[in-house]
């Protein structure tokens, strides 16, 4: 389909409704029941940057920046950038231990709830099969449909299928290489490396209609259920394109009875029309509307790289108590390989998260937050870029949610001393005020010793840890 046929076709079906491509219409959405319980998912970035396993997934960009690491390493590893440039490294993504069951069960046993596959990053090379360009997945490197697969082993494991673009940033991405004798410059690559603008022009029309057509189609082949974009979107021009999109997701939604999300950063929509999105970081305090985090496993890099530095487990399930207890959701992402296998670390960490789920998932999953989100010494600040410089989380800082009557607080650190005091829960508290019945810890099969009075609920923990991380009591008030 050409591309001007297809922005026709996503005209008549903005025109079927039940939304019109607005923001007053767009305001009326709804975020669907299954996402606001799920709170955990994997995001997956992958391609052909994690080929160098250089740097970061902006490599692709930084080999072109002539002062940067990645072009010096990559004149150095491959030869210059004219003869032996990014597109050359896509016969190197091979995918060829790629096993999309696999990654899905994996998915499965960490306790995610849904997956989230970058169909296209800012490199301009498509894991799906595009339409609009030859240069994608399924016609060079792997040759397979990457998302196709993993949309059909997710949905196998009872998981919700989502995917991401990144589409709009390929506007300005390889612009590096027009400032000196490269490959960005040949013609017979320009559908790889784009328009190369300066990042201060605005897309033009072209562009833009085709950034739209480009996205429908991934919702029209792949029926996802989130659909999570990156932070360049937020442009004025993109504007009237994003609510043309959103009314077409959206109707095509309700077609298939399903309920779906967008997700933005800033201000790229109105907070009633889509899901907010923050990478990296966190509220200070619980958002009444819903909303996400997209953090890594690593703390240098979204994609493959040979030097990754990790995070600790402790520290990621710290934050997604946090963030369940604030409304929100957690959307951790993992760097494959070029060949498809899962770093070694990276799969023991999702493991590792999984075992913890197992035994504590009940104060993640359906949950809703409580009327405060938690006590404690360590302050979260609001915004991006927050989570990789923090300082831990102790046995004081405690976190609540809360399921029918039932509430649960989340001690995020072992106390050396055995003993937990909740001070909002003092009988005299002004959130609290109710009488408790029980008190559990969650993986414990015997009784835990407590009391509760002016000075809070204290909590005799028992001797043996029931897990490795964070640890949860379940809280039963009288009826």
């Amino acid at each position: 389909m050409y591309r001007t046929e297809a922005t026709k076709a996503i005209q008549q079906s903005i025109n079927v409704g039940p939304f019109a491509a607005n923001w007053e219409s767009l305001k009326g959405y709804s975020i669907p029941s299954w996402y606001e319980d799920a709170k955990f998912g994997i995001f997956i970035h992958w391609g052909a940057y994690a080929v160098p396993g250089f740097g970061n997934e902006w490599y692709p960009r930084n080999m072109y920046l002539q002062d940067s690491p990645e072009f010096k390493h990559h004149l150095e590893t491959y030869g210059s950038q004219k003869q032996s440039g990014y597109k050359d490294l896509i016969a190197q993504f091979s995918a060829d231990k790629f096993d999309p069951d696999a990654w899905a069960n994996l998915f499965r046993q960490a306790g995610a709830q849904f997956v989230v596959p970058v169909a296209e990053h800012h490199d301009g090379f498509a894991l799906y099969d595009c339409s609009f360009s030859e240069w994608n997945a399924t016609r060079m490197g792997p040759r397979r449909d990457i998302i196709g697969e993993l949309a059909e082993a997710v949905r196998k494991q009872w998981l919700v299928f989502g995917l991401s673009s990144h589409r709009a940033e390929h506007w300005w991405f390889f612009n590096g290489g027009m400032a000196f004798d490269s490959d960005v410059q040949d013609p017979r690559s320009i559908g790889l490396y784009g328009p190369a603008q300066p990042e201060t022009l605005p897309p033009n029309e072209e562009f833009l209609d085709d950034w739209l057509a480009r996205t429908c189609e991934l919702v029209d082949k792949y029926q996802p259920q989130i659909v999570w974009f990156d932070w360049w979107i937020e442009q004025p021009a993109f504007s009237p394109y994003l609510q043309q999109f959103a009314a077409y997701y959206y109707n095509q939604a309700a077609q298939w009875r399903r309920g779906v999300a967008i997700n933005y950063k800033h201000q790229a929509f109105p907070e009633e029309a889509a899901v907010f999105d923050i990478e990296r970081g966190q509220f200070s305090d619980i958002r009444p509307r819903f909303w996400q985090t997209d953090t890594s496993l690593s703390k240098n890099s979204w994609g493959y790289v040979k030097n990754q530095e990790y995070k600790t487990v402790e520290a990621v399930i710290g934050d997604l108590v946090d963030i369940v207890s604030k409304n929100g959701a957690l959307l951790l992402n993992i760097g494959p390989r070029p060949d498809g296998t899962i770093p070694e670390a990276e799969e023991a960490m999702l493991l590792e998260i999984g075992r913890w789920l197992s035994v504590n998932g009940e104060a993640i999953y359906g949950t809703r937050p409580w009327k405060i989100f938690g006590e404690g010494p360590t302050r979260i600040e609001d915004g991006s870029f927050t989570d990789t410089h923090r300082a831990s989380f102790t046995s004081q800082d405690i976190r609540f949610t809360i399921r029918g009557e039932l509430l649960y607080a989340t001690v995020l650190a072992w106390p050396e001393n055995g003993r937990v005091t909740i001070k909002s829960l003092a009988t005299d508290s002004n959130v609290f005020g109710q009488q408790i019945e029980k008190v559990a810890l969650l993986g414990q099969k015997e009784e835990v010793q407590w009391r509760h009075d002016t000075d809070g609920l204290t909590i005799e923990m028992s001797s043996t840890k029931p897990c490795e991380q964070a640890f949860v009591l379940k809280i039963s008030p009288k009826k």
